[in-house]
């Protein structure tokens, strides 16, 4: 995929993920000619890294981040 640098600048972690995610190689080109390319390392996913750790920034937060998944009811304390 070529996108130019201008774009790139712009969405730069967006497409760090895309490549990380999914080892698609993104040309970056500057008034048409390619100055640089994003690709994945060559080993894959580091090691180190776990499988859910992959799951890190995919996720949508449902509730507001006071508000309880939990009853006041559920808790023994409150009665």
């Amino acid at each position: 995929m070529d996108i130019s640098v201008t774009r790139f600048r712009a969405q730069c972690l967006e497409w760090i993920r895309q490549v990380e995610s999914g080892g698609e190689v993104v040309e970056i080109t500057r008034h048409g000619k390619p100055v640089a390319r994003l690709t994945p390392p060559a080993g894959g996913i580091s090691p180190s890294q776990r499988p859910w750790e992959k799951l890190r920034g995919s996720g949508v937060l449902a509730i507001e981040p006071e508000d309880s998944v939990l009853a006041d009811r559920d808790f023994d304390a409150l009665r």
